[in-house]
């Protein structure tokens, strides 16, 4: 009962055109039994996941490269430069599932991974793909965790010291991509430009209903886990 509670207050808040904030609030994703799939709300745009929504006071340090030296996302710095950011709101860029929220250790830290579901303007088709936060100084959400476009997962961090104060952020298009990596090639078939696919779905048409989307499918990472 209370799990349709919070399914029916999400819905409700679509409706209204936001999500809960309150913490009490928090809304859990419905799984199918075998747990194959969840209902995902489908997105209505995206946005930068600092500085919402347009990234004001901050600058994007480095992007992706999928040539040597690879860097496969892109790293997110305050204005101020060195740790001025430190502590500063990390927001999902869409509505989305949480698929991942731990600390993956090495250079990676605290991560938190969510998987969107939009449809293509172009082909009217619904597409799935995830975005990649890492080196947070805190993560605010959950496992299994429905979020909404500019909701806060977590802050700005350094990796325990391990580098200067700022974001990393990747967009995957194949979902099996974790901290792992565990082999994917890394082409733009895998990894996609986070600031040119916000700026491509930047708005999108408002659909009020939920979508499924494939889990059950995290490799496993070390002695984490994931959806």
């Amino acid at each position: 009962m209370v799990h349709f509670f919070r399914f029916f207050l999400l819905t409700t808040t679509l409706c209204m055109g936001m999500f809960a904030q309150q913490a009490e609030a928090v809304v859990w994703a419905k799984f199918s039994e075998d747990g194959k799939w969840a209902l995902v709300p489908l997105a209505d745009g995206f946005d930068f996941p600092v500085g919402k929504p347009n990234g004001d006071g901050y600058y994007k340090a480095r992007g992706l490269r999928l040539k040597s030296p690879r860097h496969l996302g892109e790293d997110w710095n305050g204005n101020g430069g060195g740790n001025t950011d430190l502590g500063d709101p990390v927001y999902t860029i869409g509505h989305g599932l949480v698929t991942y929220a731990d600390d993956a250790k090495g250079r990676w830290g605290k991560v938190v991974i969510v998987r969107h579901a939009f449809r293509d303007p172009k082909s009217g088709r619904v597409l799935c793909c995830q975005t990649l936060y890492a080196h947070l100084d805190r993560i605010d959400v959950k496992l299994g965790q429905l979020v909404g476009r500019g909701d806060q997962i977590g802050t700005i961090g350094t990796n325990n010291g391990m580098f200067p104060a700022h974001l990393h952020a990747e967009l995957h298009y194949n979902i099996l991509v974790n901290c792992g990596q565990q082999g994917i090639p890394k082409t733009a078939k895998n990894y996609g430009d986070l600031t040119a696919f916000i700026n491509h779905y930047r708005r999108l048409k408002r659909e009020i209903t939920f979508v499924k989307v494939p889990v059950g499918c995290f490799l496993p990472y070390k002695d984490t886990e994931g959806l």
